[in-house]
């Protein structure tokens, strides 16, 4: 099933940083009026895992109480590094609440493992421990944003106790991949905030630890030191990443997945989705760290709907709705925060019937950019190969890196910032006729570049943009790969029925440098696309320096074929059921 809602709203503000993403997220209706009758009672809980180390709970919970105390009653769970108050109230007031600060964050003990193998049996023994309390009547949900979903997402194959369902807003299926080397290219601003937002509120509880245990804060101190050794010294994908990956799940509960296709961790929440649907899992792709789009409603209704139903037993309806649900862009990432979007739901991602439909590079002069080469993007490729020189200088993150753009949101309502007019000027570019009709593209998308290198080692940099009649060009999905990366993972590439990689999985784990001067067909991965191209607007693929966001990066001059007797370069895009790309290029 495949149904398409059109909708056109405004707002008054703008939703940027990912604090106030957040909170768009959870939205008033997951919050219990200030005005209720009942008080909200909380209670902090020192809680000890099995290797000694003591952990923060904090429980809180809003209704009648039993002698001055929380009665038994369904109970969500979140395991935050970031230290918040207690407790936001995801399921209403026939819930109580528990935050905990996940070891060697905010007031808990113990050393910080980057979300890896003790935090993750941590999990599963804050959840023996909730289960028995007085308060908890043995059914337990799970709630998770961006670190605290990550956290449960690495747990997932630990038996998790009482667990009877979660929602997971962004995180990613893969930390490496999907946050801190995507592409196997170093993404130094995320992670030096992520770090940041963890390690602050820990350190700022250093005078009470110095009472309770001075002991305490040598293993705190020197985690974090030795995070960011861990960071720099593990550059491909080894084994200490891949225990800080999704490694199953044997819990088989539903996981209402939320997200948003500008999100700084997209695609790690569209991986797991995919691993989780046959549990029941539900895709919300409504905005993250990207915002929530005015006059969407945002996640937390369903989020409450979802508890619930999955953990409380309440029969509401909400498994019998669509497993897919898109907010896709109208052409702005901006416009859309502001409430131009385009809804699509669906029975599966990548949505059913989706085409991937190839453009080919060709050499030929489009006359619409300001690139160096101003080619064409066309359905036909150039019987001609041409070399195409290009030398990358860092680009414009603002503009060339709309995930990381959209976390920190400052940025918004600046479109000599967030465009690609400036950006495109020191890159290469390639670009389709006028669409004659509307075409709605959603899902991963690949770019195959016959590339030769002068040098052992350089950084990739895609970027897909919608460009409107006036000439300006949105970033709409970005894709890196660096270059010592050139080999496919075949079991984990998705390919279409006539073999052609159409989602490149590539293999992170060892560095092989193609010898400069030898061609090479590279697969560029490009995340999760979500906008319709409307009539009159055209779509392009630009091939840039790698984003001043993701420093340090590997550069130097390279050539890319396009045309030949083999296609030459290409771009596959997603094209939903009921669109026809073909036909709004003429073809």
């Amino acid at each position: 099933m495949l149904s398409i809602v059109l909708a056109m709203h405004r707002k008054l503000g703008i939703l940027g940083a990912a604090v106030i993403a957040c909170a768009a997220f959870i939205t008033p209706s997951a919050v219990a009026d200030d005005t209720e009758p009942h008080p909200f009672v909380t209670e902090d809980h020192r809680v000890p895992m099995s290797d000694g180390v003591e952990l923060l709970a904090r429980v809180g919970g809003r209704g009648p109480q039993v002698d001055g105390r929380l009665p038994a009653r369904p109970t969500i769970i979140e395991l935050t590094p970031y230290a918040p108050g207690c407790c936001p109230e995801y399921g209403g007031e026939g819930f109580n609440n528990v935050q905990v600060h996940i070891r060697g964050t905010g007031d808990s003990g113990g050393a910080f493992d980057a979300l890896g193998p003790r935090t993750q049996q941590d999990v599963a023994e804050i959840l023996a421990w909730a289960c028995e309390q007085p308060w908890s009547d043995g059914r337990i949900g799970l709630y998770g944003f961006s670190a605290s979903a990550i956290t449960v997402y690495n747990s997932l194959h630990h038996e998790l106790p009482c667990l009877e369902g979660a929602v997971l807003g962004a995180g990613t299926h893969e930390l490496y991949r999907d946050l801190l080397y995507p592409g196997g290219i170093p993404n130094g601003v995320p992670a030096v905030g992520v770090f940041g937002m963890i390690g602050g509120p820990a350190l700022a509880t250093a005078p009470g630890r110095l009472q309770r245990d001075p002991a305490s804060l040598l293993p705190l101190t020197t985690a974090y030191g030795q995070l960011a050794v861990d960071y720099l010294a593990h550059p491909t994908l080894d084994d200490w990443w891949r225990e800080r990956g999704m490694r199953g799940d044997v819990n088989d509960v539903p996981v209402l997945v939320v997200n948003g296709f500008f999100d700084v961790e997209s695609r790690g929440a569209f991986e797991a989705f995919q691993e989780l649907a046959d549990d029941g899992a539900h895709l919300y792709v409504v905005g993250a760290h990207d915002g929530v789009p005015a006059g969407s409603g945002g996640a937390g209704d369903v989020t409450r709907r979802w508890f619930e139903h999955h953990v409380a037993g309440t029969p509401n309806g909400v498994d019998e709705e669509p497993t897919v649900h898109l907010w896709m862009a109208d052409g702005d990432r901006v416009d859309m925060l502001d409430g131009d979007f385009v809804r699509v739901d669906a029975d599966a991602w990548p949505v059913p019937g989706t085409e991937w439909v190839p453009l080919h590079l060709g050499a030929a002069r489009s006359g619409t950019a300001r690139s160096i080469n101003d080619g064409v993007l066309s359905l036909s490729p150039d019987p001609r190969p041409t070399a195409v020189p290009h030398a990358p200088i860092p680009s414009l993150a603002t503009a060339t890196d709309a995930p990381t753009t959209s976390l920190l949101g400052v940025f918004n309502g600046s479109p000599e910032l967030t465009t690609m007019d400036g950006p495109e000027a020191l890159g290469l570019s390639w670009t389709t006729e006028p669409f004659t009709e509307d075409v709605l593209l959603a899902g991963p998308a690949s770019l195959e570049l016959a590339l030769t290198s002068v040098v052992p080692e350089s950084d990739l940099w895609v970027v897909v943009s919608d460009v409107h009649p006036d000439g300006s060009a949105h970033p709409m999905a970005t894709g890196r790969l660096r270059t010592t990366y050139p080999d496919l993972v075949p079991e984990r590439t998705r390919t279409d029925a006539a073999g052609a990689v159409i989602q490149p999985y590539a293999d992170h784990s060892v560095k092989r440098a193609v010898p400069p001067g030898q061609e090479h067909r590279f697969h560029v991965e490009l995340w999760p696309i979500g906008n319709r191209f409307k009539q009159g607007h055209r779509l392009r693929v630009h091939v840039v320096g790698a984003s001043l966001f993701s420093l340090p990066t590997a550069t130097g001059p390279q050539l890319v074929r396009v045309g030949g007797s083999d296609g030459g370069s290409v771009l596959r895009v997603p094209v939903l059921p009921g669109s026809d790309l073909r036909a709004a290029l003429g073809g």
